[in-house]
């Protein structure tokens, strides 16, 4: 398959030729028609042994799609393109693996947790371009050791990808693509730097982040479905409760709703139309629809005093696991009893 020449954002590497560092290869790069990826998605669900932290990375035409799994779980995805890095849904990514799985390819790989935070951070976070000699490229450790930087590195050397944590300069650990395990780092770096027998040097990048805390978890497809079926049934419920009435007043409440929680509006999308692709977190979208559904059932219990439970019970039943799951009953004042 003739690989794409597109180069990533700010460096000379192209993106098909970017390697990441893996503890253990599961699946090595393969065309993507060879991947039953509906299988490899929910491994996890069917088999102890899936449960793991992992990456995928997808080699699409022109970006590479990422998507990072904690546990199994698939919980976040970035994409790294000619243009520039960005957070992407779950969702878009596997429709940009379904749409181009003729001219694709597939890795995924086991890898430790921080490494995958940093991945995750190195694709969102204000990555700032280190100046890179090609001819003397080691020289840009002397200058973060002379800044006394402290946070991550991203170090690229003819696509392999390469993290290293400093601390006031000096470094403190990483994780380096196809280095052996019994090869020590700085003798690895000078491997890597190492004029070919051409005399021709490797293409070399750098950049530096802060790596955050955590890898967010985006919120499945699954709860955002749930949380649309819940504002509708509770809209509808107010249209009935107080006819001409009700449903205007559950959308004006969104429009107020919607000014300091923004999910919300994505969440109340009609159901005859697709919900729109956007990164958000679980506690974002329970968090703005349990702010709507507190405030409107107030408004119902001056019609039915005391009928909020019994409507959240109805409209929630067929979802309760999900949002339970999520938080969202913790959000609000009233108890539940199924």
């Amino acid at each position: 398959m003739r690989h794409s020449t597109a180069i990533l954002s700010g460096t000379p590497v192209r993106l098909s030729d970017l390697r990441f560092p893996a503890a253990q290869v599961v699946i090595g790069r393969t065309r993507l028609p060879y991947i039953h990826l509906d299988n490899l998605l929910n491994f996890a669900k069917i088999d102890r042994d899936g449960r793991v932290d992992a990456f995928l990375a997808a080699y699409l035409p022109d970006e590479v799609a990422v998507i990072f799994f904690q546990r199994g779980q698939a919980v976040n995805a970035v994409a790294l393109t000619p243009r520039e890095r960005s957070a992407i849904t779950i969702a878009d990514a596997l429709r940009l693996m379904h749409k181009e799985a003729e001219r694709s390819e597939l890795t995924f790989c086991e890898a430790p947790l921080e490494q995958l935070v940093w991945m995750y951070h190195a694709g969102v976070a204000p990555l700032q371009p280190v100046l890179v000699d090609q001819k003397a490229p080691a020289k840009l450790f002397e200058t973060l050791q002379r800044d006394r930087f402290s946070g991550v590195l991203e170090f690229l050397v003819d696509g392999r990808v390469n993290y290293l944590r400093l601390a006031d300069g000096r470094f403190t650990a990483g994780y380096f693509a196809d280095k052996p395990d019994d090869t020590p780092v700085a003798a690895w770096i000078e491997q890597l730097l190492t004029p070919r027998a051409d005399g021709s040097r490797p293409a070399v990048a750098a950049g530096v982040f802060q790596p955050g805390t955590g890898l967010p978890e985006q919120a499945s497809a699954a709860l955002l479905e749930a949380a649309r079926e819940v504002f509708w049934r509770l809209a509808e419920h107010a249209e009935r409760e107080t006819p001409h009435d009700g449903l205007k007043r559950a959308l004006r409440l969104r429009d107020v709703v919607v000014a300091s929680h923004p999910p919300l509006a994505n969440v109340s999308i009609p159901r005859d139309r697709p919900l729109p692709t956007a990164v958000m977190t679980p506690d974002e979208v329970t968090t703005g629809l349990a702010v709507w559904s507190r405030q409107l059932l107030e408004q119902l219990e001056v019609v039915a005093p005391g009928a909020a439970p019994d409507i959240l019970k109805g409209a929630t039943k067929d979802h309760r696991f999900l949002l339970q799951r999520a938080g969202f009953y913790g959000r609000l004042p009233w108890t539940v009893s199924w």
